[in-house]
């Protein structure tokens, strides 16, 4: 067991905003971190926080404070209008009384430098149910994701500065791309990971969506969250899957919803700026790779690589990228191209110094025809980019073609 604190990317920006000493209303503006379930919001919160000591914290995970806050809906404000010791106020999972963020707001108001907030959620679609004031113009709002290869090595692609603290330890790809990356997992020894992703799955189901009531059929929504994590990383077909899960596609859609609004599933949309006809699915990833697998009933070890290393290590390089792309911020965007011919490649990054081609292979020996469909995606799109990569288990990177590198998965 290991409880040292790892540095997070996300860190580096909250520190930012934590540590500014000017007393312009700027400086004061509300923290969202949102995110899934065990990613780390509230550890990255304590950390940054400059004074633990004149910090006041709610966990509405506790149902004794969250019965308190929803009974009493006047509570929180008497509270902090007594309080002449506090400068920060941290909110644990928001969505849990969404009501508390009009409280938010009319401090803010009142007081616009005399608290700083942070919040955290693991729920944007219990936000919106609720009609929850979100806060415009007042909050800044951050994406904390699972552990990324970006935050513990040097990376060429779409490269995350974080700083010379303590980065978490650095796995083999067998384990990142059975167990995932849920920061818990490096907190804990080895035999214990399958324990700690079965309680994250059984937590989502029941803490998540059942005692939340995000929707009322939960035996047609167990049965698609089973098939959604099986063909995750795939374009979706929603009238097949609908019809295999029993629910109309309008149910359907709204439950890959539900996904990403509790930050479970992301999807990749097709890339807009095509000069030849593409398919308008989108892909559909889970968010770490070690609950898909216990989502879609699968066991956790190396039987699992031996049928399907390939399509798993592309849903780990694309989820990888995704979320790059998210801390980065404007300008940068991951999407996946496949033309109505066959032609594809698995994803495009978009970025403001333009578009990057990127074809994901499970080989340790690249060559030329791993980077046809680079090649083919560069030649229609020349005024959009230049280079491209295949991402791929070689040891050392390698020229495939003028315009194409051969990257090692352990340095993309």
């Amino acid at each position: 067991m290991n409880n040292h604190y790892y540095d997070r990317f996300l860190q580096v920006i909250m520190a930012e905003h934590v540590e500014r000493k000017s007393e312009s209303i700027v400086a004061h503006k509300v923290n969202l971190v949102l995110g899934a379930r065990q990613t780390g919001k509230s550890t990255l919160l304590n950390h940054c926080l400059p004074d633990t000591n004149r910090t006041f914290a709610i966990n509405l995970q506790d149902r004794s404070a969250r019965r308190r806050y929803e009974t009493d809906t006047g509570l929180f404000l008497r509270e902090l209008d007594a309080m002449t010791d506090v400068d920060n106020v941290v909110i644990d999972e928001i969505q849990k009384v969404p009501a508390l963020l009009d409280d938010v707001q009319l401090l803010y108001d009142r007081h616009p430098q005399r608290f700083r907030f942070y919040l955290t959620g693991s729920s944007a679609r219990q936000l919106k149910k609720g009609s929850a004031n979100l806060l415009p113009g007042r909050v800044h709002t951050f994406l904390l994701s699972p552990v990324l290869q970006a935050e513990q090595r040097p990376c060429e692609l779409l490269s995350l500065p974080i700083g010379p603290g303590k980065k978490f330890p650095e796995r083999p790809l067998d384990d990142c791309l059975l167990f995932g990356n849920l920061p818990g997992l490096y907190h804990e020894d080895r035999p214990g990971w399958i324990n700690t992703l079965a309680a994250y799955v059984e937590l989502y189901i029941e803490n998540e969506i059942r005692q939340e009531h995000i929707v009322a059929d939960m035996g047609a929504f167990a049965r698609f969250l089973r098939l959604a994590a099986l063909e995750s990383g795939q374009c979706v077909n929603f009238t097949k899957l609908a019809g295999a899960v029993g629910v109309a596609v309008n149910t359907l859609r709204n439950f890959y919803q539900v996904l990403e609004d509790t930050y479970v599933g992301i999807r990749l949309p097709p890339f807009g700026r095509s000069r030849k006809k593409i398919l308008q699915a989108s892909r559909f990833l889970i968010f770490d790779l070690g609950v898909r697998h216990l989502l879609a009933e699968l066991p956790l070890n190396n039987t699992l690589l031996k049928l399907d290393a390939g399509h798993i290590f592309e849903q780990w390089v694309l989820t990888e990228l995704h979320y790059r792309c998210r801390y980065l911020g404007n300008g940068y965007k991951l999407s996946t191209w496949q033309t109505a011919s066959g032609a594809e490649v698995d994803a495009v990054i978009e970025s403001p110094d333009g578009v990057i081609p990127i074809e994901v292979k499970w080989t340790e020996t690249p060559n030329q025809r791993d980077a046809q469909h680079v090649e083919t995606f560069l030649s229609l799109h020349s005024e959009l980019g230049h280079h491209g990569y295949v991402i791929c288990r070689c040891p050392r990177k390698q020229k495939l073609t003028d315009r194409v590198i051969a990257l090692p998965w352990n340095q993309f």
